[in-house]
């Protein structure tokens, strides 16, 4: 009995103080993830310094392309599905089981949730808790602040993390002034950033910006999404 109600007060807290937090992060700027200080720790191991260029900056401080780069490279129906693409995830599946190349059906959404609040890793405890948040930052945040803190917290290179960070690093510019070019060749990395480097691109990066660049044609920016 005891038990149980132990149990019932540390389920209490626990929902409670995570709607609080991603309620709280709806407005506040999210400067440190779990994965930002995992990559530090892991640099530090290896005996390195620690590297980790991160500044937050809002959406509107960011080339109108990057968001639609983004969800050309990572998740079209980011703007139509309430968290979970469910065709994705059953495309990734069939394609896994039929023995082809192992990719995610992840949404921008999901990779959100799990690098702003969890850790990395495959297991169905962290699945668990991703979709969780997930759920939790839809039904509490508008799109366009998920894709801001997205851009903002995306590992986009060795300890360089969000669009800010990686315009200086990459390309000598601010996030506002990226090209369509540059933003195409920034998602192109994402799905491994650690081995896919923008600052030099290999011909499998070019040949993915490319693909990237297409299949922005078909996707409106967030402005023009706003003034229909």
């Amino acid at each position: 009995m005891k038990f149980f109600k132990i149990l019932k007060w540390v389920l209490i807290g626990f929902f409670s103080s995570t709607v609080l937090v991603v309620l709280a992060y709806r407005w506040l700027p999210v400067e440190v993830t779990p994965l930002m200080v995992i990559r530090c720790a892991q640099q530090m191991q290896r005996g390195e310094s620690p590297r980790l260029l991160h500044r937050w900056v809002p959406l509107d401080s960011m080339s109108v392309y990057m968001p639609v780069a983004v969800m050309a490279s990572e998740d079209q129906n980011f703007l139509h599905h309430h968290g979970f693409d469910v065709n994705a995830i059953a495309d990734a599946a069939k394609e896994q089981i039929n023995g082809g190349r192992r990719r995610g059906g992840s949404t921008i959404s999901q990779q959100t949730a799990k690098n702003v609040f969890l850790w990395p890793g495959s297991t169905w405890i962290r699945k668990g808790f991703e979709v969780y948040f997930t759920i939790l930052i839809e039904l509490l945040w508008s799109k366009d602040r998920i894709m801001e803190v997205y851009l903002n917290s995306i590992e986009m290179g060795n300890g360089i993390y969000g669009v800010e960070a990686v315009a200086r690093c990459n390309f000598d510019c601010h996030a506002k002034q990226l090209r369509r070019s540059d933003c195409a060749l920034i998602a192109a990395t994402l799905p491994n950033p650690l081995r896919f480097d923008s600052k030099r691109p290999g011909s499998y990066m070019r040949q993915r910006q490319r693909w990237i660049e297409r299949q922005m044609k078909h996707i409106a920016t967030l402005n023009e999404r706003r003034n229909k």
